[in-house]
C-alpha cells in the first residue's frame, strides 16, 4: 500500500464547553447568602498547524476523527470548571482545507500556518455573573456550548523549489535518483511513477528540493489521465523543469504539448521561471540544440544543476522579498446577525452571537428567559426582524428555539 496521500476528509470535533452552576451561600450567621455560582470551562478547539516533520495525509486515510477536550461545569463557591484542552492537528505544509462543497477555507502554505477547524464551545457563566441591582438573587445559570462539528476535505499540493514536468517514461524519476537520495521506481514503460516523489539536491553551496512528478499525458488539463491531481503538485514549485525524451524523434512535440497543457491548466505556470533540457542524451534519436542531459552517465548535469541552483535562488529572494515574515494565523471572518426567510415562510436569525443568546440560556425559567431576550435586543434582532418585515405572530427561530413574533 502506498505511504502518499495527498486527499483525504477530516471529522472535526470541538470540545463542549461546561455549564455555569447556580449556587447561593451557605454559611453560619449569613441568613441570607448571595449567588456563588462559578462560571463553567470553555471546550477546547481543533487546530490544523502546517509542519515540516508531515510529508503526506496518510493518517487521516483510516482515522479521520480528531476532537478536543470539553471543558467541566462550575460549582459552588465561585469555583469555576476547567477548560478543555485544545488539540493541534498537524497536516504537511500546503495543505489546502476546503469545505464538503468544495469552497476554499483555508490554504497551510507556510510552515507553521494555523487554523481553527472547530471553535470550542463557550462556557456557561454562573448565577454569580448575574447580580445586579435588578436581580438580588439570580436563579439562573448558562448553560455550556455546543463544540462545533463538521467535516472537511483535505488537499495536498506540495512545496519544491522545483518539478520535475515531462511525459510518462521521460526519465524523470531516473534524473532525480541521480541527483539525490530519492529512490522512485524506475522501469522502461509508461506510467511507472503514480505518485509524487521529492528529493533534496545539494549542489555547491545550493540546497534546493525536487518533485518528480507523474508523468503528463494529452489532456491532462481536463483530467485526462488523473491530470488534475498530478498538475496541483506543479502549482506551488519556484522552477520548472521540463524534461524532452531524446530517445524519441518528436521532442518538440512534446515540449509544445508540456507547455500547452500546463497553460491550460493555470496559465500562470507559464511565467514561472524554467529550464528546457533534453534528457537521455546518451541514446538521443535526434539532434537538440538547447541543453542535454543523461542521467545515465551523468553528461551535462553539473550545467544543468547549476541554472536550477540559480533560478531557485532568484526565486526565493523574490518571494522572501514579498513575504511579511513569521507564520500565518488564519481565522474566519466574524459574523454579525442575520435574518433569512425559510421555505416554510418562517424568519430564522442566523449569527453565532444570537444562537448563544438562546442556547446557553434555559429559557424555561423566567429569569433567563428575561435576560435571553434583553441580549437579543442588544444584538438588534428586534430591529433585524422588523426590516425583513416579521409580522406580528410570524414563527422565528434561533438555533433549535422556535417562538412566535411580537414586536415591542
Amino acid at each position: 500500500m502506498s505511504g502518499f496521500v495527498d486527499e483525504a476528509q477530516l471529522h472535526v470535533k470541538a470540545g463542549n464547553g461546561g455549564a455555569g452552576a447556580v449556587s447561593f451561600r451557605r454559611e453560619a450567621h449569613v441568613a441570607r447568602g448571595g449567588p456563588d455560582g462559578g462560571d463553567g470551562g470553555s471546550g477546547g478547539s481543533v487546530w490544523l498547524v502546517a509542519s515540516e516533520g508531515v510529508s503526506s495525509l496518510l493518517a487521516f486515510k483510516d482515522h479521520p476523527h480528531r476532537r478536543a477536550g470539553d471543558g467541566t461545569h462550575g460549582s459552588g463557591q465561585r469555583r469555576h470548571g476547567r477548560a478543555g484542552a485544545d488539540l493541534s492537528v498537524s497536516v504537511p505544509v500546503g495543505t489546502v482545507v476546503r469545505n464538503l462543497d468544495g469552497a476554499v477555507l483555508a490554504d497551510l502554505a507556510e510552515p507553521g500556518g494555523r487554523w481553527p477547524a472547530a471553535q470550542g464551545g463557550q462556557s456557561g457563566r454562573g448565577n454569580a455573573r448575574f447580580l445586579s441591582n435588578r436581580r438580588r438573587a439570580p436563579s439562573f445559570a448558562e448553560q455550556g456550548e455546543v463544540g462545533e462539528e463538521r467535516w472537511l476535505s483535505l488537499e495536498l499540493k506540495l512545496m519544491a523549489d522545483v518539478a520535475l514536468v515531462g511525459l510518462p517514461n521521460a526519465g524523470k524519476s531516473t534524473l532525480i535518483s541521480r541527483i539525490s537520495a530519492a529512490r522512485p521506481k524506475i522501469a522502461d514503460y509508461p506510467f511507472t511513477t503514480l505518485e509524487p516523489h521529492l528529493g533534496v539536491v545539494r549542489f555547491d553551496d545550493h540546497d534546493f528540493v525536487v518533485a518528480d512528478i507523474p508523468g503528463l499525458v494529452e489532456g491532462a488539463s481536463e483530467g485526462r489521465g488523473l491530470g488534475h491531481r498530478f498538475l496541483r503538485h506543479i502549482e506551488r514549485a519556484r522552477v520548472l523543469v521540463v524534461l524532452v525524451d531524446l530517445s524519441v524523434p518528436d521532442e518538440g512535440d512534446q515540449e509544445r504539448l508540456l507547455l500547452d497543457e500546463l497553460g491550460r491548466y493555470q496559465p500562470a505556470l507559464l511565467e514561472r521561471p524554467r529550464v528546457v533540457v533534453g534528457s537521455k542524451a546518451d541514446i538521443a534519436a535526434t539532434d537538440w540544440s538547447g541543453l542535454r542531459i543523461s542521467a545515465v552517465t551523468g553528461d551535462g548535469l553539473r550545467p544543468f544543476l547549476s541554472q536550477m541552483a540559480s533560478l531557485v535562488a532568484g526565486a526565493r529572494a523574490s518571494s522572501a522579498a514579498a513575504s511579511s515574515g513569521g507564520y500565518v494565523v488564519h481565522r474566519p471572518v466574524p459574523q454579525g446577525v442575520v435574518v433569512e426567510r425559510d421555505v416554510d415562510g418562517a424568519f430564522v436569525v442566523r449569527g453565532r452571537p444570537a444562537e448563544r443568546a438562546v442556547a446557553l440560556s434555559d429559557l424555561t425559567n423566567a429569569q433567563a428567559l428575561d435576560y435571553a431576550q434583553h441580549r437579543l435586543r442588544r444584538l438588534g434582532v428586534d430591529r433585524a426582524l422588523s426590516r425583513a418585515g416579521a409580522r406580528e405572530g410570524d414563527l422565528v427561530r434561533i438555533g433549535a428555539f422556535e417562538f412566535s413574533y411580537e414586536p415591542d
